[in-house]
């Protein structure tokens, strides 16, 4: 049956959940999600996680946007999210996968520089080769010059925010080029904190 095969649809979906510290969350949330252009995305927030689906730009644009609207505060925020491509089943919404691909948000975001670190991992599903796709992630993210290291578990990114995205962006787009791969990655990303940078190298 078409449902159980990986890749019918290249539909990219983010399901992430934003975090200010700071008890005027609720402001910097909605505020985050007014000021993001959402126009090429379908985008679905509930109780516990927002999701945004579409094509594998304008997800990435979407969900950058979010965080650095919220980062920009000041505000110590977290962002932690996974974001998935070739999902079985994934067909709704096909309609957003024929935007163009002009991010929404890249001229909103030109004047926005925001410190960031992040964690990443990524789960290239169903391929004997996963080693040397994580491998070759991580020399995407040196090449980048965000690259700061394996941490247990995942891989430490620093810099701009932009330039954090635009890492993870090229590294699930490139995990994710073989026909029909179903790859997942998660991200924990995190801005203002207070705490010493720890982990990397």
């Amino acid at each position: 049956m078409e449902m159980n095969q990986c890749g019918t649809s290249r539909i990219t979906g983010v399901r992430f959940a934003v975090y200010p510290m700071t008890d005027r969350f609720v402001d910097v949330i909605k505020g985050a999600l007014q000021e993001t252009d959402t126009s090429k995305v379908w985008m679905e927030t509930d109780d516990v996680t927002t999701c945004i689906r579409g094509k594998t730009v304008h997800v990435f644009d979407a969900a950058k946007a979010v965080f650095l609207h919220a980062a920009k505060t000041g505000e110590h925020v977290v962002f932690n999210g996974t974001f998935s491509i070739g999902c079985p089943g994934d067909n709704d919404a096909d309609v957003y996968l024929a935007e163009n691909d002009t991010p929404a948000n890249e001229e909103s975001l030109q004047a926005v520089y925001q410190e960031t670190a992040s964690h990443f991992a990524l789960y290239p599903m169903g391929r004997d080769d996963y080693m040397q796709v994580i491998a070759d992630a991580c020399s995407t993210a040196e090449d980048l010059g965000v690259f700061s290291g394996g941490v247990h578990y995942a891989s430490r990114l620093d810099g701009d925010g932009k330039d954090v995205f635009t890492a993870l962006e090229r590294i699930f787009t490139d995990a994710s080029k073989e026909d029909g791969a179903h790859v997942t990655m998660t991200a924990a990303i995190s801005a203002n904190s207070p705490s010493k940078k720890g982990g990397g190298k």
